[in-house]
């Protein structure tokens, strides 16, 4: 047994929102084996979408230490000589931050003694794959969440002549939850919703109508909107047109309930999972929950409902309303990484190992080596790394926000103030100037 196996093991995660946070640590706990002693440290990378207290809450993962930073300020806590430097680093970020990060630690690690790096996609990956693919490029294992996305991630390195040997086929870390047994008293059907699917207001009105709606039809079942996030919070992508928002004066049936909460435990007491895309629908799947796609707004590639094309769970509130359980094809499931078989306990293996034979590898890891350079890229890669406060050789800019010392109290409070006003004009204001921009 590979001595990384049994070993102490020090992990850290970089996260950039709430989703991208779960998916980092729960990936960590299960890249880690079970044998071993881990300490995991939390890294909030400071922007629209970091999370609240409430937000990481109901991730319900708990890390040693959890701290916000600038992309500047991780660099330099990554770069610090230090004996118990990490063995793991976890980059849960869009495909920019990634980027960024790889060149920005390549700088400060130069050929000296490193972590693994992983990455990879926080759910169904189904737009700007090869735009997001080449900036993940660089990591150690760019993991995939099915057999499909492994092919996929595979034939778009290949396809531009960048090794695809760092692709590696997994599962999505938070699936789990007890197989469902039947239906509950009272019957519950849960609306999952997404921050930007649908993005216009007519539509996600449609939808709330129609789920109030199916309430009034079926005054036997609970309905429920399984709500993101509350007003003012953000999440991975910009909700501008909250539920919660939409709903308030309308006339709601008493079967009719707004819910927030961990996914898993409203899962718990569901009968019927209804979605447009949400990556929720792979969780209800794998337990085994009839799964609802919607059709009513057509099946089209900016819904991202084109990426359950053959799973068999599409279906429309008509449908719905009538009776309808959609039943999912098996091989699809399948090759989606949604392991109802009972083999999910094993779909990390094969990370984990390799993992544990680069952390044993005889003289340390090589210096990382991204696609994207200032050679292969350079109308590209120099603005990704100026957004991070980056030079084009990864090296923090003059004037990049300093980290050799923690703020003080006025600085905190400057800071806080500063991030509720960028936070407020993005949600408020921006929505507001763009729909005048339409007039």
């Amino acid at each position: 047994m590979p001595a990384s196996a049994t070993k102490s093991l020090r992990v850290a995660v970089l996260a950039d929102s709430d989703t991208r946070w779960k998916w980092g640590a729960l990936t960590a706990q299960r890249l880690t084996p079970t044998a071993a002693e881990v300490r995991l440290d939390g890294y909030l990378l400071r922007g629209r979408a970091t999370p609240t207290a409430r937000q990481l809450q109901e991730v319900g993962v708990q890390a040693d230490s959890l701290r916000e930073v600038t992309s500047v300020e991780f660099l330099r806590a990554m770069s610090e000589d230090s004996e118990d430097r990490y063995d793991i680093l976890v980059l849960a970020l869009v495909g920019g931050g990634v980027q960024a990060m790889l060149h920005g630690l390549r700088a400060a690690w130069g050929s000296g003694k490193r972590p693994v790096v992983v990455t990879g996609y926080v759910g169904v990956v189904y737009e700007k794959l090869a735009d997001g693919l080449l900036l993940r490029h660089g990591a150690d294992l760019v993991l995939a969440n099915s057999r499909h996305d492994a092919d996929r991630f595979r034939a778009v390195y290949e396809g531009v002549g960048a090794d695809a040997s760092s692709v590696t086929e997994v599962a999505l870390p938070f699936l789990g939850g007890e197989p469902y047994t039947g239906e509950h008293d009272p019957y519950t059907v849960v609306f999952a919703v997404q921050p930007s699917v649908p993005d216009n207001r007519r539509d996600r009105g449609y939808l709330l109508d129609r789920l109030i709606e199916h309430a009034r039809k079926h005054p036997e079942r609970e309905v429920l909107l399984k709500l993101r996030s509350k007003p003012g919070e953000h999440t991975t992508h910009i909700e501008e047109l909250p539920y919660q928002k939409l709903a308030q004066g309308k006339d709601l049936p008493a079967n009719f309930k707004l819910v927030y909460g961990h996914m898993g435990e409203v899962l718990d007491r569901t009968d019927l999972l209804v979605t447009v895309s949400s990556t929720a629908a792979l969780e209800a799947l794998h337990r085994r929950i009839p799964t609802a796609v919607l059709t009513d707004l057509g099946v089209r590639e900016v819904l991202g409902n084109h990426h359950f094309t053959g799973s068999g769970c599409f279906a429309s509130w008509d449908q719905l309303d009538a009776g309808h359980r959609p039943v999912p094809d098996e091989e699809w499931v399948a090759r989606q990484g949604v392991v109802a078989d009972g083999s999910y306990a094993n779909a990390f293996d094969t990370a984990r190992e390799r993992i544990a034979k680069l952390l044993d590898r005889p003289g340390g890891l090589p210096p990382l080596t991204p696609y994207y350079t200032p050679e292969t890229a350079p109308g590209y890669l120099p603005g990704i790394l100026a957004r991070h406060h980056l030079g084009p050789d990864g090296a923090p800019l003059p004037g990049a926000p300093a980290a050799d010392k923690a703020p003080g109290p006025v600085r905190q409070i400057v800071r806080r103030a500063a991030r509720g006003a960028y936070r407020h004009g993005v949600q408020r204001v921006a929505p507001v100037i763009r729909r005048m921009g339409e007039l």
